[in-house]
């Protein structure tokens, strides 16, 4: 395997292609905005989503999806999952049995399917991995330790794809339990939230190591409704990909939970996120509503969902949610 495309110019798609063409890849990152792909291509650096890393000459930026997926062997998704449908819709003309490796965190909103599902619909025959954990692109990008996780029902996939992404600071396990990767890098970012208000308000870590263990234990009850094995929840994918983000400054959906503590209003707090995406957001309300359809009992998704789309007061919010655990 030689050519590689990444799809998703943001901060994980950028990390991932640097990864790549530093172990020698022919990789073509695919910018949808014109204007950030030629001013990542003529700087060699995303200035925008991850400032201070160099992008090998190896890797061409370029706006063309068109020419950034013809001819290569495995396309890896990065972009967000309000937009993951529309994007492979577009690959379909230009698909060439790659092997596609999902790096989006979260579930379509309409159908709540996870980011595989939506690539098999698109593309029926598609060899399809997912790339998930603790793996904060601001770590990984400068070559801090990280173990993550890639999953693929066919083994053979997952280890085409781990083989291509490891490195000695990017390790990597392969699993079958594709499902339950996905849901539990999708169910983290909710427990995240939640987090970051506790961080706002100041409640100290008593409030926050609670509201981690009933995100995880969300995670387990939402999981196993589609197969998750329990050895995921408790893995690298559920439980280090929970800690890392609940705690993490770099972690967007954590820091969405303290500026709405602070008293900010979405509308401010996108702005000031400059174009990132916090998965979390959605996920809460494709969860919530999945959740209620399907009578999967999630008090923690429920009491965010009502802070974040029915303007519900944090302070009532805390105390309806230590009445209902």
């Amino acid at each position: 395997m030689q050519k590689i495309s990444v799809l998703g110019a943001g901060s994980w798609g950028t990390t991932l292609s640097v990864i790549l063409g530093e172990k020698g890849f022919d990789v073509k990152l695919w910018a949808r905005r014109s204007r950030l792909a030629n001013e990542i291509e003529s700087k060699k650096e995303n200035t925008q989503y991850l400032p201070g890393i160099k992008i090998p000459d190896s890797v061409i930026v370029d706006s063309s999806l068109k020419t950034c997926v013809e001819n290569s062997e495995m396309i890896i998704v990065a972009v967000p999952s309000e937009f993951f449908r529309a994007t492979i819709k577009e690959i379909n003309p230009f698909y060439e049995n790659q092997i596609f490796v999902s790096a989006t965190k979260g579930f379509e909103h309409s159908t709540c399917k996870r980011m595989s599902q939506v690539i098999e619909d698109e593309l029926k025959k598609a060899k399809v991995a997912a790339l998930s954990g603790p793996n904060h692109a601001e770590e990984v990008s400068r070559k801090m330790p990280t173990a993550s996780v890639v999953a693929s029902r066919d083994k053979k996939t997952a280890r085409i794809a781990a083989e291509c992404l490891a490195t000695p600071a990017f390790k990597l396990y392969e699993l079958d339990d594709i499902e339950g990767v996905e849901t539990c890098g999708a169910l983290k970012n909710i427990a995240a939230i939640a987090t970051g208000v506790c961080d706002g308000l100041g409640l100290g870590d008593n409030t926050k190591a609670s509201i981690m263990t009933l995100g995880l234990m969300e995670m387990n009850n939402f999981g196993k409704h589609f197969g998750a094995k329990r050895g995921t929840v408790y893995g690298l994918a559920g439980v280090g990909d929970l800690i890392a983000t609940c705690t993490s400054k770099h972690s967007r959906n954590r820091s969405v939970g303290e500026q709405l503590a602070k008293g900010k209003n979405m509308a401010e707090i996108k702005k000031e996120m400059n174009g990132m995406v916090a998965e979390g957001i959605p996920t809460t309300k494709s969860v919530y509503e999945y959740s209620m359809k399907h009578k999967i009992e999630m008090p923690l998704t429920s009491q965010a969902y009502e802070v974040l789309f029915r303007n519900k007061s944090i302070k009532v919010a805390l105390k309806d949610l230590l009445d209902l655990v």
